[in-house]
């Protein structure tokens, strides 16, 4: 986008009040500058502490303009045409005169070209000025804009230390590059400087580092948690259709030229059957930030504005792009039925009018254990990609969940039998067999540190998986999957 092209536009247009919403005034103060240059306009700037004055160059502040009437009195008095920039004018806009005022000066626009501009964090637009003003928006910096801030950074930092050189791998600057889209310049800016500051270099070391600062910054509502712990797909035991799924689709959704990224899936399966982790792996294997959406967290913290604030989650979501945004256990949020005054319908509306609309790099991951609570709409192709059904593991990735959690926690695999602790475990889930290890540990029989086959087998034998405890309902959940989704 070019700001500058856009907001010549606007200004041409005749529209005599321009309302910009933006933290970054001086970013901002600059464009305008650039704009009264290329327009030979005179661009003048109020705000409450020093009043009116040019700020396309310095010639001092006029008299008397402090006050938020005198600055709008004499805007509408004085013959000069340009721009007017005020700066934080919002609390002032609830008075009367003030909005008065503006509209006067703006309904004159035809006889004196004035151009109000109303700059502030957030502002409000009196009703009585709407149909006399229209909206900027600032874009972020892209990814030249913020590989020319690493550059000057890195500049920086070699000046303040002579004879240093700054040490950067280049894939890792791609990625923190990607990253840093969705922030501010200066918000961008602070990250790198205290990336290349830590250590004098920008490595893969580093991404963790600029994804969490990214997050604090985008998530002051605390609406979604950033997930810090991650799996690799190495620690996903099975799932294969899955994971060839997600490998296919890497390029696409990393890509900067293609607008179909992919949209997300939602994984149906049996308690314990390794969907949170596989939402995990799914981030990790991207190399994106992993964001989880806590819907009974937006119930209960947003009593009555639910809806407003899933909207400003999934905003949030939206600037923290690329990323991975899990839904875990889906169902149990959006399907209260009548009970909660039409509340979860109109939630469900809100959140699959978004999946629907969505252009930005947001892959879902939303999972469920209960197919009978889901709605319908939610699995409608064009909002979901695909839906994937976990199963109990099989035999041979049994075997391979037991290798995983038995190094996980420092033994070799190779001291076990794992083809007899495989056969044994029909019908347990990953976290259940994660289980008989983590309670093997703690056995009367383990010596210490020590564990043996015979320890795992006389847990294995003590537990009651809940493939059997909900035998019927497990059932009924793969008849219904047989059909309808594809196996993970």
């Amino acid at each position: 986008m070019n700001d500058l092209h856009d907001l010549a536009i606007l200004i041409k247009s005749q529209i005599p009040i321009v309302i910009i919403e933006t933290r970054e005034e001086k970013r901002l103060l600059q464009l305008l500058t650039q704009l009264a240059i290329k327009t030979t306009q005179p661009l003048f700037a109020w705000s409450v502490t020093d009043g009116l004055g040019r700020a396309d160059y310095d010639r001092g502040k006029m008299t008397g303009t402090i006050d938020p009437q005198d600055v709008l009195r004499h805007i509408r008095s004085t013959p000069q045409t340009g721009m007017y920039v005020l700066l934080d004018f919002h609390p002032y806009l609830s008075e009367p005169m003030h909005v008065r005022l503006l509209k006067e000066i703006a309904m004159r626009h035809e006889e004196t070209p004035r151009n109000i501009i109303l700059v502030s964090h957030a502002l409000d637009t009196p009703a009585e000025l709407t149909h006399l003003s229209a909206h900027f928006q600032m874009s972020l910096p892209d990814g030249n804009m913020i590989n020319n801030m690493i550059r000057e950074e890195a500049a920086y930092w070699k000046k303040q230390h002579p004879g240093r050189s700054i040490r950067a791998d280049r894939q890792a600057l791609n990625l923190i590059s990607t990253h840093l889209q969705g922030l501010t310049a200066r918000q961008a800016r602070s990250i790198i400087r205290n990336a290349i500051n830590d250590d004098g270099a920008i490595t893969e070391a580093d991404l963790p580092a600029v994804i969490a600062a990214k997050n604090q910054l985008m998530n002051r509502d605390n609406l979604i948690s950033f997930e810090y712990q991650v799996a690799r797909f190495s620690e996903v035991a099975g799932l294969h259709n899955l994971k060839k799924w997600v490998e296919k689709r890497k390029s696409a959704f990393s890509s900067h030229n293609t607008k179909d990224f992919p949209k997300g899936i939602l994984l149906l399966g049996i308690q314990g059957g390794g969907k949170s982790l596989a939402a995990k792996a799914v981030a990790a294997f991207f190399d994106v930030a992993l964001l989880r959406l806590d819907f009974a967290m937006l119930y209960n913290k947003f009593i009555g504005e639910s809806e407003k604030n899933l909207r400003t989650a999934l905003q949030t979501a939206e600037m923290m792009s690329p990323c991975v945004l899990w839904i875990d256990e889906i169902e149990k949020s959006l399907s209260q039925g009548g009970n909660d005054d039409g509340v979860s319908r109109r939630i469900l509306g809100t959140l699959l009018t978004w999946m629907a609309e969505n252009k930005g790099r947001v892959f879902i991951v939303a999972t469920s254990n209960d197919i009978e609570q889901l709605p319908p709409e939610l699995m409608r192709k064009g909002r979901i990609d695909e839906i994937f059904f976990v199963d109990l593991p099989d035999e041979e990735v049994r075997r391979e969940i037991f290798r995983i959690h038995l190094e996980k926690r420092h033994f070799s695999a190779a001291d076990f039998d794992l083809d007899s602790l495989a056969n044994l475990s029909h019908g347990f889930s990953g976290a259940e067999i994660e289980q008989v290890v983590v309670s093997a540990t703690y056995s009367d029989v383990a010596d210490k540190n020590t564990i043996s086959t015979q320890t795992l087998i006389n847990e294995i034998e003590s537990t009651r998986p809940l493939s059997v405890i909900m035998a019927e309902q497990i059932d009924y959940l793969r008849e219904w999957a047989k059909d309808r989704t594809v196996p993970a």
